[in-house]
């Protein structure tokens, strides 16, 4: 079923019509399934008595791969990895290793828990990089919407924060010295409609409730939604992001992003805003969409990101 839907998604992407077509496109199907290898479900931390699991989809070869880290969205509150799996494969076809994560939604823990195990899984990344060739030099972050705020939170959030601290232990496996850690630095963030103000979520004319939800009756929120927001660690050594927004949102306001945008700018961050005219909440056309990623391959081209084009 995965196979004739991805077919599908090619043939349609590349809008092909003649017998010759149709076989080029199946050809770059074959090539993906020839060439990529899959490890799924990989328990990458337990917390709360739950799994956090993830799935890796690599190049079968020797050589090191850029990989990019995908997170699900959801609202914080719902959402599987499984359903975000056709999102990494142009990344695929752009030779990227790629790790799907999972992480604990709202029903089973509230805020921080999802963004404590998007940065464990960036910890498991640094770990295992040796046994799945990953290049850390070139380590990408992405996710929509809730994912889109995880993957700025995983790359922008510093240990210093201690949102990480729970799984810094697998990293240094002796225990006997000061502690190492495997944690690499994110080479790129792509955001799609990420939240970026999580403060501004909680009251005001920007609240949802989703938002409100994800903390529960944590007594600390309006605190701990400051510490979870992307826009409060803007800094000059971030890694540089581009932000994909449609400009009629109405779950995640348009108006975060280009806040945000503004934020980094001001501080210097190598940063983009693709705004899609008349986009709502991923709602794009597929034309839409093939320019979005035409942009996407072209900034992390700018940034000496490249993976062999299968």
């Amino acid at each position: 079923m995965l196979f004739r839907v991805f077919l599908s998604f090619v043939l349609l992407a590349s809008g092909l019509t003649s017998a010759a077509q149709i076989s080029e496109a199946l050809r770059s199907v074959v090539q993906i399934e020839h060439d990529y290898e899959v490890e799924p479900n990989i328990v990458y931390r337990v917390a709360n008595n739950y799994e956090a699991k993830l799935d890796v989809y690599r190049p079968d070869t020797k050589a090191s791969v850029p990989v990019v880290m995908l997170i699900h969205g959801g609202g914080w509150v719902e959402g599987m990895k499984e359903a975000y799996l056709l999102n990494g494969l142009p990344y695929q076809q752009m030779g990227f290793a790629v790790v799907n994560v999972e992480y604990r939604l709202a029903k089973v823990s509230p805020a921080p828990a999802a963004v404590e195990d998007c940065l464990c899984a960036l910890h498991w990344i640094g770990r295992n990089a040796k046994k799945y060739n990953f290049d850390l030099s070139k380590v990408i972050v992405t996710g929509g919407s809730a994912g889109g705020h995880l993957a700025l939170t995983t790359a922008m959030i510093p240990s210093s924060a201690g949102l990480d601290n729970g799984c810094v232990y697998e990293d240094d496996e002796p225990w006997t010295g000061p502690g190492v850690s495997n944690r690499p630095k994110v080479a790129a963030v792509v955001n799609w409609f990420g939240i970026t103000d999580v403060d501004a979520m909680l009251q005001g004319a920007e609240t949802r409730g989703y938002a409100i939800s994800w903390f529960d009756s944590l007594p600390d929120r309006d605190d701990l939604a400051r510490r979870l927001s992307p826009i409060n660690y803007v800094r000059p050594d971030v890694p540089p992001i581009l932000t994909i927004h449609g400009d009629a949102d109405k779950l995640v306001p348009y108006a975060q992003a280009v806040r945000l945008h503004g934020a980094l700018a001001k501080a210097g961050v190598r940063n983009q805003l693709y705004t899609i005219p008349g986009g709502g909440h991923g709602e794009f056309t597929l034309e839409q969409e093939m320019k979005a990623f035409e942009t996407i391959e072209g900034f992390l081209t700018s940034l000496g990101i490249k993976a062999m084009t299968r």
